[in-house]
């Protein structure tokens, strides 16, 4: 007989993070929503077995890379990539219902002030911005609030809390997308695995060396989609490179990720996997 599939998302209701899991939900009725209070607890979950998946924020069209998602796959956990999902994000300013008074002070999660600093800089220049968990949080706590207290949130979190949508689309960019990856515990062989996500660090600190290694995806006519360095958690200077590609090097093109791993001091795949959003198409079955 079937079970359910309990996959994790940064909560409470209302945020991004769950508009996207019900997104890539939707197909299945297998799967069963779960709510953590920070990022670094979704991928604590999955790594002890308390639940099955994750989906977790990576990327971000405006602020660039979710550093916290991307650290914790590479140094202190030890999970793989499933799949991922692409979610349009609308930042709504939210106040309480009926709420007139002139707006002091907004809520948020780092990420959403972020996204929204120009419009907030010129509409609200002397209010007070603090920061919360995440954008559901913000408006969780307005709810609760005085009056003349506003959070950046969703539409979908306004209709869960029972807000009014003060302004509608204040990002600083009209096109403002978030990119979520679903992670978990096994590595899983999918039919046809369309990208590969890896982390790698050079062998020596040299002229070329990064050359050396992209080399090898131009060789095969392999498209980079994103290359990023971070800081290895170690001396000043010394990086490491997350790269993305469109291709499956676990299986058609092994021989790249072998020729990387004679050149560089660490390989390490964070998973090979479907872009497809479905979560049918991960293959996931329980028993």
């Amino acid at each position: 007989m079937l079970g359910t599939i309990e996959l994790g998302y940064l909560g409470p209701q209302g945020t991004f993070s769950e508009q996207a899991a019900v997104e890539f939900c939707a197909k299945n009725s297998l799967y069963k929503l779960q709510d953590f209070p920070s990022i670094p607890h979704v991928i604590r979950a999955v790594e002890k077995g308390e639940i099955k998946l994750g989906i977790v924020p990576v990327e971000n069209s405006i602020e660039g890379t979710v550093n916290i998602t991307l650290d914790m796959l590479v140094h202190e956990v030890n999970l793989f990539i499933q799949g991922e999902i692409i979610l349009d994000i609308n930042h709504c300013l939210l106040t309480r219902k009926g709420d007139v008074e002139i707006i002091r002070t907004i809520y948020s999660h780092p990420q959403a002030l972020a996204q929204c600093r120009r419009f907030l800089y010129k509409n609200f220049p002397e209010a007070s911005y603090l920061t919360t968990n995440s954008t559901a949080e913000a408006a969780q706590i307005i709810k609760k609030c005085a009056s003349g207290s506003a959070a950046i949130g969703s539409r979908w979190a306004a209709e869960k809390y029972g807000l009014d949508v003060y302004y509608e689309n204040v990002s600083d960019y009209e096109i403002n997308q978030t990119r979520f990856l679903i992670i978990g515990k096994k590595e899983f062989s999918f039919n046809k695995p369309q990208k590969t996500s890896l982390c790698v660090a050079l062998a020596k600190n040299k002229p070329g060396g990064l050359y050396e290694v992209l080399e090898e995806f131009a060789r095969e006519q392999i498209n980079l989609t994103k290359i990023e360095s971070r800081p290895a958690k170690k001396e000043l200077g010394n990086y490491l490179f997350f790269i993305d590609c469109l291709a499956d090097l676990s299986g058609e093109h092994q021989h790249v990720l072998q020729r990387l791993k004679e050149k560089c001091k660490l390989v390490k795949v964070l998973g090979c996997y479907s872009t497809l959003k479905e979560a049918n198409a991960l293959g996931y079955q329980v028993k």
